[in-house]
């Protein structure tokens, strides 16, 4: 092996010239880089559509899988109450009317961000669209989560601006802030207790984006871990250099 490296430099050397005066040398290394190491140089533009199709694969399937009916409520990303609200929930589930106070908002908030989580596709194509080529070398030969943070990075303030206004419509048509409102005006009425005021948005924006990015890592880590769910020859040829 050692002395073909050698007849292969040797004849590199010899090249030099005839490559440098047509702009070729770069070219003829990456080659013989491949040559040595068993490997087909990788260029640019592969380098690049690979990654843009491992995150439009990745994001796809987090948003149809959280955009779903249940997609929030019934997986690991299923958001819970906020501290302040089990707090009013706790003190006004023994008043009438309000005895499946809990589960009921739950459900809804969860309804909400599922709703909202179909606004999320184009705010992520845009994202994928921009990354260049320094970025795709980064991101592949990056820690197994670099592609999901360049994308909560890059995203997050669109996808907050984006989710918030559809989360406080869609709690509304799922009538959870109007059952908030109601647990709130009658927890604000206990004597000695502290008033709270009846805003869920904000807290649901964030965890329902907390869950997005939590389920686009996953399938960024099952990409980089498991060469089956490589479902493109070119995603196999340049995930392949990463597996190294």
């Amino acid at each position: 092996m050692i002395r073909s490296c050698l007849i292969l430099f040797m004849a590199l050397g010899l090249a030099l010239p005839a490559a440098a005066q047509f702009g070729n040398l770069g070219k003829l290394a990456d080659k013989a880089q491949g040559i040595v190491t068993g490997q087909t140089p990788l260029s640019q533009d592969e380098i690049g559509t690979a990654l843009k199709e491992a995150l439009d694969q990745g994001v796809g399937q987090a948003v149809t899988s959280l955009s779903a009916q249940d997609g929030y409520l019934a997986s690991p990303y299923k958001i819970l109450l906020p501290e302040e609200a089990r707090t009013v929930v706790s003190r006004v589930s023994a008043l009438p009317g309000f005895g499946n106070l809990e589960r009921d908002l739950v459900e809804r908030i969860n309804r909400a961000a599922e709703l909202a989580a179909k606004q999320a596709g184009p705010i992520f194509v845009d994202a994928i669209r921009g990354l260049t080529f320094k970025d795709a070398l980064n991101l592949l030969m990056g820690e197994k989560d670099a592609a999901t943070r360049y994308l909560e990075t890059s995203t997050t303030t669109g996808l907050t601006g984006a989710f918030r206004p559809v989360i406080r419509d869609a709690l509304d048509e799922v009538k959870a802030n109007e059952l908030y409102f109601q647990a709130v005006t009658a927890y604000n009425k206990i004597p000695l207790v502290k008033k709270t005021e009846p805003e869920l948005d904000r807290y649901v924006t964030a965890r329902a984006l907390e869950g997005m990015f939590g389920l686009i890592e996953v399938k960024e880590t099952e990409l980089r871990e498991n060469p089956a769910l490589r479902n493109t020859e070119l995603l196999r040829k340049v995930f392949a250099r990463q597996d190294k």
